[in-house]
């Protein structure tokens, strides 16, 4: 006689998300944003499951005082297009950083997550300011070190 065991498959009633917050002083982009997206996606969860959104929520402070490793910051070039012919615009890592540190890191993490449904949810769950201080203190976020 075999028996057969039911498989587990999270309801999305019955998770709890948890508030983390990371300081990004002095971070590498790309590791900062590798656990960062998995922490948006819930891999470090014991009830993981890939078509189920049981991340947690991500607060990220002193985004404008993260760094790029090697020659990045004069190379890298950030594209966008209005949609228009012609309409292709370019910035370089220097000056995104400068203007608006926030897109630097959160464009890292969005080519991180699956590109669904599922990981355009996951990426609200970011929230990324620039300086030190964030609006979500009654949430009682956790500090967790990368």
């Amino acid at each position: 006689m075999v028996i057969k065991q039911k498989s587990f498959y999270p309801k999305q009633a019955s998770l709890d998300s948890k508030w983390f917050e990371v300081n990004a002083e002095g971070k590498v982009v790309g590791r900062l944003a590798s656990k960062l997206a998995s922490i948006l996606r819930g891999k470090c969860n014991p009830g993981f499951t890939p078509s189920v959104d049981c991340g947690d929520f991500v607060i990220v402070t002193n985004a404008k005082k993260v760094r790029l490793t090697g020659n990045k910051m004069e190379q890298k070039k950030y594209y966008r297009h209005s949609g228009f012919i012609g309409g292709l615009k370019s910035k370089k890592a220097k000056e995104l950083l400068e203007n608006r540190p926030e897109l630097v890191i959160a464009k890292a993490v969005k080519g991180m997550l699956p590109k669904t449904a599922l990981g355009r949810k996951q990426l609200k769950k970011l929230k990324i300011y620039s300086g030190s201080e964030h609006p979500h203190v009654s949430q009682k976020p956790e500090r967790l070190e990368i």
